[in-house]
């Protein structure tokens, strides 16, 4: 019992020492709950918006930001989305950041360093 006691104070004063996670800034990698991008407006987003459906219908999707207000519009219109308010360009921000269309080539990258030979014309 002593031995528990012991433990358990322990890991009180190691919390108490920490850093509150409302203030640790971690700005890259993926939270490993939602799949989201983790950033510093992570826990805002995963509030206002996984309280109605999963992460994985952002991380689906890529839009530019105004495509993603566009997205809150609809559904606050249709499905019941309640005001955002001031934390609407805050979600918005990071949502253009890490979820906004990808750039894709039209075509193949250039050859580099190849060595190249003349054909025989027989």
């Amino acid at each position: 019992m002593i031995f528990l006691l012991l433990g358990v104070s322990l890991v009180l004063v190691k919390c108490k020492n920490s850093q509150p996670q409302s203030q640790i800034e971690v700005t890259s990698g993926i939270d490993p709950e939602s799949g989201l991008a983790i950033d510093p407006n992570l826990m805002l987003v995963k509030g206002q918006c996984t309280a109605c459906h999963s992460s994985q219908l952002i991380t689906q999707n890529r839009f530019t930001r105004e495509g993603w207000k566009d997205k809150i519009i609809w559904m606050q219109k249709t499905q019941n989305l309640w005001d955002l308010g001031e934390s609407e360009p805050a979600i918005l921000d990071y949502l253009a950041k890490h979820y906004a269309p990808e750039a894709r080539a039209s075509r193949r990258a250039n050859l580099e360093n190849v060595e190249w030979y003349k054909l025989n014309e027989d």
